[in-house]
């Protein structure tokens, strides 16, 4: 491995999504520069280095290692939610909740 690379073995304490990590860690191992700064892994094709893989599992990287929201506590929402006797969003449902739309032979 490069020193581009990441070693997944070696984690920071920090990182609050192991498997983020993990995952954005195999998509920069496998997206390395060559000795003429060309990305070596076969689905980029010749891209120039650093190829949007590599910077997209540097944004993983740094995502795995965000703390994580507090959950809201029982019962409170920001957002609306689906209606349970439908599913469907209380923003979305169609008039009357649950009726049935009717389907027409043509």
């Amino acid at each position: 491995m490069s020193e581009t690379s990441t070693d997944r073995a070696e984690r920071p304490a920090e990182v609050t999504d192991p498997l983020l990590w993990g995952l954005s860690a195999a998509v920069a191992d496998a997206h390395q520069p060559d000795d003429e700064q060309v990305c070596v892994s076969p689905s980029c094709v010749g891209a120039a280095w650093p190829c949007a893989a590599w910077e997209n599992a540097q944004e993983g990287l740094r995502a795995a290692r965000m703390p994580r929201p507090a959950p809201a506590p029982a019962g409170t929402t920001t957002e609306p939610g689906p209606d349970p006797s439908t599913g469907w969003s209380t923003d979305e449902a169609p008039a009357g909740g649950a009726e049935r739309l009717a389907v027409r032979a043509a």
